[in-house]
């Protein structure tokens, strides 16, 4: 008997997915019903949006009947109870291209404020620029009372290939349970999409640049400026979901707050000197990686900074560096600044690793940070993989962390030493006795 062409039985098959209404009930179904079998998981996607920890309930295609006469069909309803208290919220879910449209999300708010249920979760492949913030901007003042929240599908699948990987699931059929998820959503007609390019934009804003035409205030400038955004949050995803800790842009208070702010600033910066730059930071990781893109020059540099010890001369202070760089690549640049001064001196580690003295002798200063920089020419395709923007960038930082970052260990003083007891007054040791004189030794 022949069994290669055997299919094994899926929880979630994948077959028979006919258009984009059915990739969303089949989605919606899948996620909800994993919701409440997996605990783990069902724990570390609702928390973030206010839910107790208790039993589960998810149910799909929930009707609803507003004031007025005006009826709702939503996707979905999760309902946590833990002793006396209900923690309700709705579900709207999106897959492939579709969008979320604004009187679609207000009305699901209207039920949720109705109904009195804690708020509206919004699902699609759209990568907010940060996490927490809506993609979509609806009446604050008439739903300031219902929380709004939203988490793209790459967010949901990195949370599941965390918890797989890192958090573990305790019950062996609940694990096996979200194995299905993660397959399912990691198949292409799921309609799940991750991170897809830099978008139209990317190359009239390249031509733009090369003919000195681009002007503050272009849409291309700002619409790249918002895909750079989602890159970024892209990486973070992927490697959140390999290291299992919580991998995020850096952002200000502000940013945080209204990311268009940044994505404006990002706007200038391409507009001024045609590029883009952000940083990422990394749990336990000795400082945010930052990344800068010269889209002109095709360069990207990837960087972080290292604080040198406060205690050894100058080449002590370097070599404390260098023995933590071991198997850095000889390429990687080093930087060093030093104290009371905007003086830096520069080196290859290949060299540095032979001489350093060159980089230190023309100061007298000591090094106060170490910043180490990799630079790569990368492909301009806007799309992703091999040879694009995006795919190499994301390479780039990657191989950064492996190769460069994720050794790397603060500086930290010895702890103080005692000094020594000295003995006390009756402790001390006897006089020696006293020699007779040479000459009466010959008496």
């Amino acid at each position: 008997m022949n069994e290669e062409n055997w299919s094994p039985a899926r929880l979630i098959p994948i077959s028979g997915i006919r258009g984009a209404e059915e990739q969303e009930r089949r989605a919606t179904s899948a996620l909800l019903a994993v919701l409440t079998a997996v605990r783990e998981f069902g724990r570390e996607i609702l928390k973030p949006l206010g839910a107790p920890t208790g039993k589960v309930e998810a149910f799909c295609e929930v009707p609803f009947e507003l004031d007025g006469g005006r009826k709702v069909r939503v996707d979905g309803v999760v309902r946590v109870t833990r002793g006396k208290r209900t923690w309700t919220i709705l579900v709207e879910v999106k897959t492939g291209k579709s969008e979320l449209e604004r009187d679609q999300v207000e009305a699901y708010l209207d039920v949720a404020k109705q109904e009195g249920f804690d708020g509206l979760l919004t699902i699609s492949n759209r990568l907010a620029r940060v996490h927490g913030y809506h993609p979509v901007t609806v009446d604050g003042r008439r739903y300031r009372n219902v929380g709004l929240y939203h988490i793209s599908w790459s967010r949901i699948l990195a949370v599941a290939l965390r918890v797989n990987d890192h958090i573990g699931v305790e019950d062996p059929d609940q694990d096996w349970i979200l194995s299905e998820l993660i397959r399912y959503l990691q198949y292409d007609g799921s309609g799940v999409r991750s991170f897809d390019g830099m978008g139209g934009d990317w190359n009239p804003l390249r031509t733009g640049l090369r003919e000195g035409t681009l002007r503050r205030g272009d849409e291309i400038a700002e619409g790249v400026a918002f895909r750079w955004q989602q890159l970024l949050q892209h990486i973070s995803l992927s490697l959140a979901a390999r290291l299992g800790g919580d991998v995020h842009p850096v952002m200000s208070r502000k940013e945080s707050a209204d990311p268009g702010l940044q994505t404006s600033a990002l706007s200038r910066q391409l507009v001024e000197d045609g590029s883009l730059s952000g940083a990422i930071a990394i749990p336990n990781a000795i400082a945010p990686i930052e990344v800068n893109a010269d889209v002109k020059s095709a360069l990207v540099s990837v960087s972080v900074t290292v604080q040198a010890p406060l205690q050894g001369r100058s080449r002590a202070r370097l070599s404390w560096l260098l023995r933590q760089l071991r198997d850095a690549p000889d390429a990687l640049r080093v930087d060093i600044a030093f104290e009371r001064t905007r003086f830096t001196t520069s080196g290859v580690l290949n060299d540095l690793r032979n001489d350093t003295k060159s980089v230190l002798q023309a100061t007298d200063r000591l090094p106060r940070a170490f910043i180490l920089v990799q630079t790569r020419r990368v492909g301009m395709r806007p799309t992703t993989g091999a040879g694009s923007f995006a795919g190499d960038t994301a390479n780039l930082l990657d191989e950064f962390y492996r190769e460069v970052v994720q050794g790397l260990k603060a500086w930290t003083p010895p702890a103080p030493k005692l000094a020594e007891e000295k003995p006390e007054a009756d402790e001390l040791p006897p006089a020696p006795e006293s020699q007779p004189e040479a000459a009466a030794a010959g008496s």
